[in-house]
């Protein structure tokens, strides 16, 4: 058949529309699906050299096919959200055949009705409402069964309106003429023993006999078997081109009666059923609900008002009934009866009373409750306790098979057949998107268990599942049986909402921690004194220490500033773009990697992961609803998705010619545009282009999106008034690179709008220039990005020393440091509310910091100095501080007073390394200059010890009495070298090791020293012949620490791999312990049974068992060194990002 008039001419009419903005290649997948193109088609218009030139030569192929080609090609713009094009082809759908009928715009002609009422199909409910996309979608289907038998499958929860949509789809004139001219004939079937399925059968059978000859009387068939094989013959020789309808269909067993290879089309709420017949089969799922105006529609409809006049309830009683048509239909039946009750029944709703909600009508079930508990009694009795276990879900959580293994303790593969059975019965529904599948609840199925099993649900569920869902990504099934285990849990699963809530926080915001399996009552003993989670750990960790455990309080937490709520590691490789959802709840990043990903924004699991682009992806951003989120990349192309279905709805790759670097959406959705800017020196703003003479790096809309900025590498920002025209004019131009002395190069890297939308912040060189008031920083560092606050004063801005800093616009003050990456910060964004602000970093990690932290006391500060302090020492004698700086200067102040007491000049690079010796007359100092120096500070008097060829990072004396003068240093040369401080000569130069040297330890009894290298050994050395005595090999990566127990027995040793070896004297092995990470410091108890080590976090060691008794992780990362009190209770360490940690072992 060809195609009809009307969508011919209108194809021709929009083709020009079509062929300039749809993609084909994803419509003609849809297409093929239906069965209306070939794939042979496919592959011969795939090989045109452009996307147009594909998009025109589909439309010509569709030009000379039928209209099921035209609606299938209809339903393909609407799955990938062409909505704009859909709805110029709605209008001249085919309707009807032949052209008689087009006076019937549904085509519901006479004969249609004639054909429905003698074959039984149910008439339109009162109230109606059409779901055009459905209900094309089940036609396309039964199409398929116009050349051959099969099934088609209507399958979908309780109330979701599977069998009016089963009538409205036979109700169409060119599908019967065309598919069905033998007729169509309805079956109600339901839950059915099989004497009551033998009187059903019996009535079709005579039927479809009474309508050949009212006159011929057949016996009843007496059994099944004779009933299927009357049917069989009925529908194959008298009726073989009709449709039978059978509506809600629950048991195999009833569907096998019906297997006599005709054509079928069923309504169900299990999926499955078909798998147990023979022939084609085809399926369509009523997944969704109605959307919020088909539900007002209906609410209107029956209550006989218009949707305007409707009163305030009824949007919030169309959101309470989740979109189900049972649902809204049951409540507008009893507003016609009782108007003045909108109020009672939202409230009904809200309460979860579906009991009280029941309306007598055609369906099956008068009330919600009698729907939803059919579905589960169907379920084997092991299978409906499991089911109720679904009672403790939160809304909107998806959960894998993994986390109910363990919830249920079964093998995983018996978990995912049970799961499959629960979906395929309409109970459970599954998200395929991702890898493994996350399965969930509608809201309806969750407000139905929870009222239906409200007093046997345990508190104790409830926060299980929570931790469970949210440790998804993190942590394996040991760790969370570990967890239910343990008594800090058992504690907090019987408290009040509020405790629950912040044990639940407290697990969110540590969920990055969890792969490293870490001991939960530790891990809260960092959470602040007032919290209950803190004081809980506490109790806890005084019991276990009574038996021997170990715990550590972190005393000094409450001075802490800036903490990061969240560190995620999302991609393999630099981290480009990071962005928060507008409702906060969202992470979304892109980077080298080539993918998007996204994740929530308080716990870090992830909820979606696309391979975006074939090139680097540069950007990413959020339309202002949330909805679509735009990815620009190396590629040249720009990329538009639908956040929900992570699906791509667009993509550009005309626009630019070279690499995309930043897009935005506007703010509002009031005129939704996307900008673009790229290396070609373009900003697109809907096809409308401006030019700079160098590559454009940024553009960002004002808030209220009348203004666009952009800013380049020719040294300029330009304001651009956003016109509601498809032309923008220059406003102004902004030449940043005339503050600037010099000839040099000036880039503006970025710009960024206050919250009042009245200024405009750039980033260049080192600084961050506010409508030329310039945040001078102090800084030599070059500022990479700077983002305004939305809600407030405050600049964030990016170094390219990897710092982050916050400055308050209207006093130009640094108001905190928010610093922890290990690389360049690429991008910055605050959160929506301006309370956290997201990062993302060439280091592969997204941080997410909370800035509003609070101050601790402080006793001494200096003033700020010119250049970064490296190393500090002090005098108890002399009450004084030294500390070397980057410019190699040495200053000694007096404390508490800050009075500066000496300014040594000297050194010519960085100085590593001070200490006072001689009751704090004289001080040494150790630099990058290669060389080492000893002071008479207080007169200025220096020697300098010269010898070794790189940097001397440490020293260190064979004594600790105040007289000792024999000084050992070793450097980057590989070399060890012994000093006389007081003469200043050179008692001895030692070749030690083929790499640099980065860590010595004297013995206690001043007998031995030991070394470390990056050719990964350690050596240890006798202190008169400077013999070696042992070399220690074994390490796989340099050896970056070592220490001498307090008995000289052992050694330890740690490298950058994360390996702990402890050793004898002699060389004999006692431990090889993994720490992770480098191991930059070793420290062992006085009487040498315990050992702790740092480097990524701290961790404490059985030496005799190699076991980890406790673990401690910082907010930062790197720990350098770490201070241990002599009697080994007390811990004190600096991570990268500048906190002090104070830690007490916790003692009953």
């Amino acid at each position: 058949m060809a195609l009809d008039e009307g969508p011919r001419s209108c194809l021709l009419r929009v083709r020009h529309r079509l062929e300039q903005d749809m993609k084909p290649s994803y419509i003609m997948d849809h297409m093929i699906t239906d069965g209306v193109l070939t794939v042979d088609e496919e592959e011969k218009i795939r090989t045109r050299a452009t996307r147009k030139d594909q998009a025109a030569a589909l439309l010509e192929l569709m030009l000379r096919k039928d209209n099921r080609t035209y609606i299938s090609f209809y339903n393909a713009l609407i799955k990938e959200t062409y909505d704009d094009l859909a709805s110029l082809l709605h209008a001249d759908l085919p309707r009807t055949s032949p052209t008689a009928y087009k006076s019937f715009p549904d085509g519901y002609t006479p004969y249609v009705r004639t054909v429905l009422s003698e074959g039984g199909v149910p008439q339109r409910p009162v109230v109606f409402v059409s779901r055009p996309e459905l209900l094309n979608r089940v036609r396309e289907k039964l199409y398929q069964l116009q050349k051959e038998p099969g099934w088609v499958t209507i399958f979908g929860m309780a109330g979701s309106g599977k069998s009016v949509l089963a009538a409205e789809a036979a109700r169409y004139h060119s599908l019967i003429e065309e598919c069905f001219p033998g007729g169509i004939h309805w079956l109600s079937i339901g839950q059915l023993d099989k004497p009551d399925l033998l009187v059903k059968i019996q009535s079709l059978c005579f039927r479809l006999e009474q309508e050949l000859d009212p006159q011929l009387h057949h016996r009843p068939p007496n059994s099944l078997d004779e009933a299927k094989e009357r049917m069989r013959f009925l529908m194959l020789r008298r009726y073989p081109r009709s449709l039978l309808i059978l509506d809600d269909i629950w048991d195999t067993s009833v569907l096998k009666a019906f297997d006599i290879q005709c054509r079928i089309l069923l309504t169900t709420r299990n999926r499955s059923l078909v798998d147990s017949v023979s022939g084609a089969k085809y399926e369509v799922e009523v997944a969704s609900g109605l959307d919020e105006k088909k539900g007002l529609e209906i609410l209107a409809l029956y209550t006989n008002r218009k949707m305007h006049g409707l009163p305030e309830e009824a949007r919030s009683i169309v959101k309470e009934c989740k979109g189900s048509p049972l649902v809204v239909s049951l409540i507008g039946a009893l507003l016609k009866e009782k108007p003045d009750r909108w109020h009672y029944y939202l409230r009904q709703l809200q309460q979860k009373q579906f009991k009280r909600i029941r309306k007598s009508s055609s369906y099956d079930y008068d009330a919600l409750d009698q729907a939803m508990a059919a579905s589960i009694e169907v379920l084997p009795e092991e299978h409906r306790e499991l089911y109720k276990d679904f009672t403790v879900l939160e809304k909107d959580i998806k959960v894998p098979a993994k986390v109910l293994s363990i919830l249920w303790d079964l093998p995983i593969e018996e978990v995912e057949d049970i799961l499959e059975e629960f979906a395929n019965k309409s109970l459970l529904f599954m998200d395929t998107n991702n890898k493994p599948y996350l399965y969930y609840l509608h809201d309806l199925q969750l407000d139905f268990l929870i009222e239906q099993n409200r007093n046997e649900i345990e508190v104790k569920m409830h926060v299980m599942l929570n931790y469970f869902l949210f440790s998804l990504y993190h942590m394996d099934p040991f760790w969370i049986k570990k967890l239910v285990s343990d008594r800090v849990l058992s504690y907090f699963i019987f408290q009040n909402s509020d405790v629950r809530s912040q044990f639940q926080e407290f697990l969110s915001l540590n969920g990055h921690q969890l792969e490293h399996r870490p001991d939960v009552v530790q891990l809260a003993l960092s959470e602040p004194l007032t919290s209950e989670v803190y004081r809980q750990a506490r109790m806890q960790a005084l019991q276990q220490s009574s038996r021997g455990k170990l715990f550590f309080d972190w005393l000094n937490k409450n001075c802490v500033e800036n903490l990061s709520l969240l560190v995620i590691h999302p991609h393999q490789g630099s981290l480009y773009s990071a962005c928060f959802s507008h409702d906060g709840s969202k992470i979304a990043s892109c980077g080298a990697s080539k993918s998007l990903k996204m994740f929530k924004s308080t716990s870090g699991e992830k909820l979606m992961e696309l391979q975006a682009h074939d090139d680097e992806v540069l950007c990413c951003a959020f339309s202002p609803d949330d909805h679509l989120i735009a990815t620009c990349s190396s590629d040249r192309k720009v990329k538009v998705w639908n956040v929900e279905r992570a699906m791509i709805i667009r993509v550009f790759e005309e626009e630019h010619e070279e690499q995309i670097n930043h897009c935005q959406f506007t703010n509002t959705t009031r005129r939704l545009l996307l900008a673009t800017c790229s290396n070609d020196k373009f900003l697109n703003v809907k096809n409308t282009m401006f030019g700079h003479f160098e590559p454009v790096n940024h553009c960002c809309f004002s808030p209220d999106d009348a203004i666009i900025s952009t800013c380049s590498n020719d040294g300029t920002v330009k304001v651009i008034l956003n016109h509601q025209t498809s032309s923008a004019n220059e406003w102004q131009t902004i030449n940043v690179k005339d503050l600037f002395e010099g000839d040099e190069e000036v880039l503006v890297k970025c710009s960024t709008w206050t919250a009042d939308g009245k200024r405009i912040a750039c980033a260049a060189r080192n600084g961050v220039w506010v409508r030329l008031v310039c945040v001078r920083t102090n800084r030599l560092s070059m500022v990479q990005y700077c983002q305004a606050c939305p809600t407030s004063n405050l600049l964030a801005i990016a170094y390219s020393n990897y710092g982050v800093e916050l400055w308050d616009l209207e006093s130009n003050k640094k108001m905190a440091d928010c610093s922890g990456h290990l690389s360049w910060v690429q991008r910055l964004q605050f959160s929506p509310d301006g309370s956290q602000l997201l990062s993302c970093s060439d280091d592969q990690t997204v941080r997410v910091t909370v800035h509003d932290g609070r101050k601790g006391q402080l006793l001494f500060q200096s003033e700020e100095m010119s250049s970064r302090i490296r190393c500090t020492c002090l005098s108890r004698q002399l009450s004084a501080v030294a500390f070397g700086q980057d410019d190699g200067t040495v200053q000694v102040l007096e404390v508490p007073s800050g009075k500066l007491l000496a300014s040594l000049k000297g050194h010519t690079k960085t100085v590593f390394h001070c200490q006072f010796i001689e009751n704090g007359q004289t001080l040494l100092t150790s630099s990058e200059d290669a060389t080492i120096r000893v002071w008479s500070w207080q007169s200025g008097d220096c020697k300098v010890l010269q010898g070794h060829k790189e940097q001397v990072r440490c020293f260190s004396l064979l004594s600790n009495l105040p007289t000792e003068s024999t000084l050992l240093s070793w450097s980057f040369d590989g070399t060890v070298k012994v000093w006389d401080v007081k003469s200043g000569q050179k008692l001895q130069d030692i070749d030690a090791h083929r790499g640099a040297i980065l860590s010595c330890h004297v013995s206690p009894d001043r007998s031995l020293f030991t070394t470390t290298s990056a050719d990964k050994t350690a050596k240890v050395w006798h202190c008169e012949t400077w013999d070696c005595v042992h070399t220690l090999k074994g390490h796989s990566e340099c050896v970056r620490s070592c220490m001498f127990s307090w008995d000289g027995r052992r050694i330890a040793t740690g490298d950058d791999n994360g390996e702990i070896r402890i050793c004898s004297r002699e060389g004999k092995d006692g431990m090889d312990s993994l720490h992770g990470g480098w191991v930059t410091d070793l420290h062992f108890s006085p009487d040498n049974s315990l050992l702790v080590s740092t480097g990524g976090y701290i961790k404490w060691w059985d030496v005799e068992r190699g076991e980890a008794l406790q673990t401690f992780y910082p907010k930062g990362l790197a720990l350098k060194k770490i201070h241990v009190s002599p009697d080994f209770s007390t811990f004190v360490t600096v991570d990268n990002i500048g906190i002090l940690y104070i830690l007490k072992r916790v003692t009953p």
